[in-house]
């Protein structure tokens, strides 16, 4: 992979320009795997520290990436794009399984859903600050009405009621703003690399780090590895990094950020019913009640301009 003919050039097509309905298919496949992250992640630490998640998380699909973009005779990069790949690769690879490792230390992954529902509105943010999408006003009612629901469960849910932010909350918003701006980095370079290329060539990106602190952290960490946290920290790098990914940079980049980017509102529902089936939460019947106002909610900003 060398040599002129192996740079793409930011002007260059890729079959990423197909219906927005296949970009919604995408980005809800990408959610569904997405949506069991935060109860890997609170598998994952009961075995490992935040930091060695991190690293890990970052290193193993990194490696796995080195070898698909190997198989796909993928061209190289770049230097423009190489900038935005990095910048996404801290967010995602560092910024967000590094704080929300730190918030799941001391909130459930039920509280930590429901504050990632604030993900489609910053995701809508940073693309219409940096990705020049310009959403509809309705658009923005629909995204501000599915926030005011989650909040309100929020405020309602027992064992999450209180009205004051712990650290636990800051790290989560702070993670889920990095989320935020990797998606929209990301899905930028998916419509000229397509989804699978910008995924990998940015876990490829943080390779520098990723190798030299995934030496270290095998030399003085001392991780507990069960069943649990095994299976938690796998997801993380294999499913909730490569394969979620894959298909979410690639429903963006055919759907448009800020409008595929509201399908991830119905993400806390599906965690929240993950994490009561696997960490014993309650269920009961407000979760589907709201999971049925914001899917509707969602499907009003997906139809809206």
């Amino acid at each position: 992979m060398s040599g002129k003919d192996s740079v793409i050039a930011p002007s260059a097509i890729t079959d990423n320009s197909g219906p927005s309905q296949g970009g919604w298919a995408l980005g809800l496949f990408g959610v569904l795997v997405f949506s069991f992250t935060l109860p890997a992640n609170a598998w994952a630490v009961e075995g490992f520290d935040p930091v060695a998640i991190t690293v890990w998380r970052a290193l193993l699909p990194g490696l796995l990436a080195v070898v698909i973009l190997w198989r796909m005779r993928a061209p190289i990069p770049d230097a423009r794009t190489w900038f935005s790949l990095s910048v996404g690769g801290l967010c995602v690879g560092v910024g967000f399984p590094l704080l929300s490792s730190v918030a799941l230390t001391t909130i459930n992954p039920a509280r930590a859903a429901v504050i990632m529902g604030l993900l489609p509105a910053l995701t809508a943010v940073f693309a219409t600050l940096l990705g020049k999408e310009r959403p509809s006003p309705r658009f923005w009612l629909a995204t501000v009405a599915g926030l005011v629901v989650l909040l309100a469960y929020l405020m309602t849910r027992r064992g999450a009621g209180e009205l004051g932010l712990g650290t636990g909350d800051l790290a989560m918003f702070a993670a889920t703003c990095c989320s935020a701006l990797a998606y929209v980095l990301g899905a930028d370079r998916a419509k000229v690399l397509g989804g699978p290329r910008s995924m990998c060539w940015t876990l490829v990106a943080l390779l520098p780090l990723s190798v030299p602190a995934g030496i270290v952290t095998a030399l003085v960490q001392d991780p507990q590895w069960t069943v649990r946290s095994t299976v938690g920290l796998l997801y993380l790098a294999v499913a909730s990094t490569v394969i979620g990914y894959f298909a979410w940079y690639a429903g963006l980049a055919r759907g448009g950020i800020a409008r595929v980017g509201q399908v991830q509102q119905i993400q806390p529902i599906l965690t929240i019913c993950w994490s009561a089936l696997f960490f014993a939460d309650e269920l009961d019947a407000l979760t589907f009640v709201v999971g049925v106002v914001v899917a509707l909610l969602v499907a009003v900003g997906q139809r809206v301009r």
